[in-house]
C-alpha cells in the first residue's frame, strides 16, 4: 500500500530547531524522524511513500537526494577508496513522491493535492509525520479492512506528565486525573483510509473537523485503540526523551532492531 505523510507543519513548539529546519528533519540519533516513520512502514512491506511537502519544502528534498548509506550503515572499502560495498542499506527499495502542498494547507486539502498519485489504490495508508509507535501496523490494518470502514485510526494514550482538570461551572476543582489514568485517548494518526474518503472531502475542508464528524454521524470511522509505545515529536522534552531510548538501543519503533533483540533474549 502507499503511504501517505504530511509533512508540511512548520513545527512552531519545536521552534529553534524549527527556525533552520522543518519539523520532519528533527533529528533522533543520526536519522530525522521521518527517516524513522518511513522504516517503520518499510520494515511491514510498504516502501511506496507520497509526501506531502509545505514548510522548508527543499530541505526534506535536498535530504534525500543527498542521502548516502554510507552515512548511516556498515562497509567495506577497498581499492584506495575507488569501490564501496554496503553491508547494510536503507532506502534502495523505497519509491518516494515529493509533493508541494503548500505552506498554510490543512490535512484535508493537502490529502486532496496528492489524489492523482493515490489512482489505483483501493485502500492506502496515511500518517502525520511525528508520531511514531511499536503498533503492530499488519494486524492493525488488517482489522481495519475487516472492518471496512471508509477512515480508520490507531486511538492512544498521550505522552506527557500533564492531568486533566475536572471542574463545575464555577471552577471549583473536583479533581485532577493523571493523564495515563483519566482514560481519555486522542488521534494517535496511522490512518488506513479508502478511496471513498476523497467522496468525502469539501474543498478548502480539514481532515478531522471536516471530514470526520460526516464519517462518524454515517459510522464510517474505526479507531483502534493501542496501549503500546507511541510517542508524539512535539516539543523539546519530547525530543529528548525519543533520543535517550535510540540512544539506549531501546527505541521500539526500531522493529527490525527490536526484533533482534528479543530474539536475542
Amino acid at each position: 500500500m502507499k503511504v501517505v505523510i504530511f509533512c508540511g507543519g512548520q513545527g512552531m513548539r519545536l521552534r529553534e530547531e524549527g527556525q533552520n529546519t522543518p519539523k520532519p528533519l528533527a533529528r533522533i540519533g543520526q536519522r530525522p524522524v521521518i527517516w524513522h516513520l518511513m522504516s517503520y512502514y518499510a520494515h511491514f512491506g510498504h516502501r511506496d511513500f507520497v509526501l506531502c511537502l509545505g514548510y522548508r519544502s527543499e530541505e526534506i528534498k535536498r535530504y534525500f537526494l543527498e542521502y548516502q548509506e554510507t552515512l548511516s550503515n556498515d562497509f567495506v572499502l577497498s581499492e584506495g577508496g575507488r569501490r564501496v560495498a554496503l553491508l547494510g542499506s536503507d532506502i534502495d527499495q523505497w519509491t518516494i513522491t515529493f509533493v508541494d502542498t503548500g505552506l498554510h494547507t490543512s490535512i484535508g486539502e493537502r490529502l486532496a493535492i496528492v489524489r492523482p498519485h493515490l489512482e489505483g489504490e483501493e485502500v492506502f495508508l496515511a500518517n502525520y509525520a511525528d508520531g511514531l509507535s511499536d503498533l503492530p501496523l499488519d494486524r492493525y490494518v488488517a482489522e481495519a479492512l475487516e472492518r471496512r470502514r471508509i477512515a480508520s485510526f490507531v486511538s492512544v494514550i498521550p505522552n506527557g506528565s500533564f492531568h486533566f482538570v475536572e471542574s463545575d461551572a464555577a471552577g471549583n476543582v473536583l479533581g485532577l486525573r493523571d493523564v495515563h489514568t483519566a482514560n481519555l485517548r486522542i488521534n494517535g494518526g496511522y490512518f488506513v483510509f479508502r478511496q471513498e474518503i476523497f467522496d468525502h472531502l469539501r474543498p478548502g475542508e480539514d481532515l478531522v473537523d471536516g471530514v470526520f464528524p460526516r464519517l462518524i454521524a454515517e459510522q464510517q470511522l474505526f479507531a483502534y485503540p493501542y496501549d503500546g509505545f507511541w510517542h508524539c515529536l512535539d516539543t523539546f522534552k519530547d525530543r529528548q526523551s525519543l533520543e535517550d531510548l535510540e540512544a539506549r538501543g531501546d527505541a521500539p519503533w526500531r522493529m527490525r532492531r527490536a526484533r533482534r533483540s528479543r530474539s536475542a533474549a
